[in-house]
Order: C-alpha cells, then sequence, then structure tokens
C-alpha cells in the first residue's frame, strides 16, 4: 500500500505514492517561536503566542524561560514527543502565555539550562545571560555537545561577559557569567550567521551604549524585526549583499500578542514533493515568507516550479502557497555565498529536487551545513547515493547529477530532523521501497510530519 508504515521504533518504511494531494497546516516557524519566547521573558508584563511551533526544540526554549523566572502557561499543541514519529495532523502547534518579570527581574537558575537539541536555544541564550547579573550554565544532548561555540563566546566576551565551554572553548556546555552593562561593540561577524548575529543584538540591548553587527552577506532578520514590533529602535544598513544592524543599549523590550507564521522550512519538504511529483495538488495555509527566507521560493521556481502564492487577508506576513505539479527543468547552476547563506536549511530537500532535475547543480560554500545536528554535507550525500544519485563532495561543495530515477532504499537521518524527512520525501518519489531509520528526529521541528506524509501520499 502507498505509504508509510512503522516496522518499530527504530524505522519507517515508505512507499511510493501514486498522487499526492492535501492541505497542510504547517508547524508554526521554529526560528520566530524560539524568538518569540525569549522576547516575552525579557519584557516585563504579558505576551501571548498564538500557532507557536510545538516540537521538542521550542519546547526546550520554552522550558529554559521557565526556568528563568518567566511564568509560562501552555496551551494546546498535540504534537506528541516523537516517539512514534508524531501522530500529529495540523503540524503540531500551541498556543503560550507569558508573564515575566522582564529582564531586571530574572534570575538564576536552580540546575543547569537544558537546551536539548536546539542549536537556536544555547546561542541565543548565551546573548541574554551575557547582560544578566548572574551564572548560568547552557547545556543540551549528545549532539548539541557537538556543535561549536567558539563564534559566540568571542564576540560576548569582547563585551564584557565571561564564557567558558569545553574543549578550548569550542564545545558546550557553556558557562556564562553575565555582567551588566555589558560593554557596546562593533562587530564584523567572520562567518554570516542569524543566531550569532542575534546573540550579539540580545546582549547589546544591555549594553552601555549602541551596538553594530556586520555581516557580509545579509543574514535572515528575524529578530530584527521582532524587536522593532517590541518597540526597539533597530536599524539596518545595506550595503551590497551586506549588512550593517545596530541597536542602543538600554533599550526596553515590549510586550505584545503575535501569530506565528508557517514554517517556510517545513513548507520546504512539500514545495518540493509538489514540484516533482508527476501528480500532485498541495496547499499549503500561513506560510511565512520573510524576504530573508523565501529563498526556497524563489530556487524551486527558478528550477522550473509551479508555486502560486496567495495572501492572506491582505497581509505581506503570511502566504497561503500552492504547490503545483510538473518538475523542475534545469538545475540552479552555481548558487553564489549569499544564496547558501539564505537556503542553508533547505539546503538538503533541495538536494533532492536537483536530483530530479535535468542537469547538474552545484551548491558551493556550504560548510555551515557541517556544524548543524549532523554532518548535512556528508548525510545528504550518503543519503542520496543510496537512492541511485550521483553525488560529488568537494570540501564544503556539493555537485548533484540530476536526471535519474530515484531508487527505493535504506537511509539513515543520523538523528538529523531534516535529512529524515528529506529521504521520506525521496521514498514518496523513488521506485520501490525506501526505509528511514532513525525517523523520530523529525519531531525536533514537525512533530505531525509523518502523518502528514501518510495523509498526503494514500
Amino acid at each position: 500500500m502507498t505509504g508509510v508504515s512503522a516496522p518499530g521504533p527504530a524505522a519507517v518504511v515508505v512507499r511510493p505514492a501514486a498522487r499526492l494531494r492535501g492541505e497542510l497546516r504547517l508547524p508554526g516557524d521554529k526560528s520566530i517561536s524560539h524568538r518569540a519566547l525569549m522576547l516575552a521573558t525579557i519584557a516585563a508584563g504579558e505576551s501571548r503566542i498564538t500557532d507557536a511551533g510545538d516540537g521538542a526544540d521550542v519546547r526546550s526554549t520554552a522550558a529554559v524561560c521557565a526556568a528563568l523566572g518567566a511564568e509560562i502557561e501552555r496551551v494546546g499543541g498535540d504534537g506528541g514527543d516523537g516517539g512514534d514519529c508524531g501522530d500529529a495532523g495540523n503540524g503540531g502547534n500551541a498556543d503560550y502565555r507569558i508573564v515575566s518579570p522582564g529582564a531586571d527581574g530574572l534570575r538564576a537558575a536552580d540546575t543547569d539550562l537544558d537546551c536539548g537539541n536546539s542549536g537556536t536555544s544555547l546561542r541565543l541564550f548565551a546573548g541574554i545571560l551575557a547582560g544578566l547579573p548572574f551564572t548560568s550554565v547552557l547545556d543540551g544532548d549528545d549532539s548539541l555537545r557537538r556543535r561549536p561555540v567558539a563564534r559566540i563566546i568571542e564576540p560576548l566576551r569582547s563585551m564584557g561577559a565571561v564564557l567558558h565551554a569545553r574543549s578550548n572553548d569550542s564545545l558546550p556546555p557553556v558557562t556564562v557569567v553575565g555582567r551588566t552593562p555589558l560593554h557596546a561593540v562593533d562587530l564584523t561577524t567572520p562567518v554570516p550567521s542569524a543566531q550569532v548575529k542575534s546573540a550579539i543584538l540580545l546582549a547589546g540591548l544591555r549594553a552601555d551604549g549602541r551596538t553594530t553587527v556586520r555581516e557580509s552577506v545579509a543574514t535572515r532578520d528575524h529578530t530584527e524585526r521582532m524587536l522593532r514590533a517590541r518597540g526597539v529602535d533597530v536599524r539596518t544598513e545595506t550595503d551590497g549583499g551586506g549588512a550593517a544592524v545596530s541597536l542602543e543599549g538600554g533599550s526596553r523590550v515590549g510586550t505584545v500578542s503575535e501569530r506565528v507564521p508557517g514554517d517556510i522550512s517545513a513548507a520546504a519538504f512539500w514545495l518540493v514533493a509538489g514540484a516533482t511529483h508527476p501528480d500532485a495538488e498541495l496547499t499549503l495555509g500561513n506560510v511565512g515568507v520573510n524576504p530573508t527566507r523565501r529563498a526556497i521560493i524563489d530556487i524551486l521556481r527558478a528550477m522550473g516550479a509551479g508555486i502560486e502564492e496567495r495572501p492572506i487577508d491582505g497581509r505581506g506576513s503570511g502566504y497561503g502557497t500552492d504547490a503545483a505539479t510538473g518538475a523542475a527543468d534545469d538545475g540552479v547552476g552555481e548558487p553564489v555565498a549569499d544564496l547558501v547563506v539564505a537556503a542553508i536549511d533547505e539546503i538538503p530537500i533541495l538536494c533532492l529536487a536537483a536530483a530530479l532535475a535535468n542537469g547538474t547543480t552545484t551548491i558551493r560554500g556550504a560548510g555551515e551545513l557541517r556544524h548543524k545536528e549532523s554532518d548535512r554535507i556528508d548525510g545528504t550525500a550518503s543519503g542520496l547515493r543510496a537512492l541511485g544519485v550521483r553525488v560529488d563532495v568537494d570540501g564544503d561543495d556539493l555537485r548533484i547529477h540530476g536526471g535519474g530515477a530515484l531508487v527505493g532504499a535504506s537511509t539513515d537521518s543520523l538523528d538529523d530532523h531534516r535529512l529524515a524527512m528529506t529521504f521520506a520525501v525521496a521514498g514518496l518519489l523513488a521506485r520501490g521501497v525506501t526505509t528511514v531509520h532513525r525517523p523520530g528526529s523529525a519531531a525536533v521541528s514537525y512533530p505531525g510530519f509523518f502523518a502528514d506524509l501518510e495523509r498526503v501520499g494514500s
């Protein structure tokens, strides 16, 4: 039977789908959900968040906020814990009511702050904690403990905080000894990273002057937009493809009520499925299309995908997006660095799209992928090769030779949610049966993914 079956908790079997049909409600954008909870915690008063993602990563952030002294009331959410690969059919969302004393009223936690598998949680909380007058320890699971932290330690130290980590200050756990006020800085990040930029800006709220972060390539700007919505004067100056973002220390963060749009990184799996399957009609509601995050849509269109966008109620913050039928005709050529940065989280599923397009696609400068939940360059290449795709890896560059048919195979997610979902989508499109090992990692960002996969492919 077409669809998904679970031979055990360690793997799922995906069979090819004769057609793909359905309307999907996506999980709330994970990046925005993290930031909404954090900003509500440093704002004094009551904030409400609707449709936040309910994956394990966002729950880790909510738990850290509570440990620091915010009152976190979680309402709804049925994404499950991912033990059976998720059982929700609505993407898995939750609403939150947060009442916080604000940054000046937060307290040291009684225990280490557990960020689980969430690198965003660890890096952004490091920025927040750098400006608070107590000591905290940020830790996480085995995967998080292998992810680099030197890029946040160095700039936060230059602002006056004291930070220490394992392995010559390169790996978690991270001890943060905060100070108030911090020193304002004007820094250029050696590698463009929205998480590093955000950590510095959040620390800059507690600094003694104007903090500026300069990037050679502008990264996603969720943090800047959300701070502005909360009354903080954040200024952005662009220069070619780069940007300089600055804010004044001592700025107070206000409370808001907001709805989190659907996660475009989650939408990417269905956009690729709809664009590459010969008989697909998928509708995705309320997809967040921040201009710094919509690269996946623009790339797929450049590859020949038919994608229609319909603004919701005339607002520019969210869209209902249709993924139309028809395989992409051409590869995207050789994306430059800014394209990689803009679509860094979507590279694995874009590689699958490239495998089904005609021609050869080269993705250059994707070294950031080696420091995610897994080494996504090697993991993506290994999985696609098992599925019959010719993939060349040269340092941090990937070359995918398209035009062939996928053949069902055994694939390993490496406990990485984006790899698990990429290989599962491949299973819908391949000839024969595809097994995805360690699929439960999908619950990190999309608890209901496998239920949705079963529904649209049945």
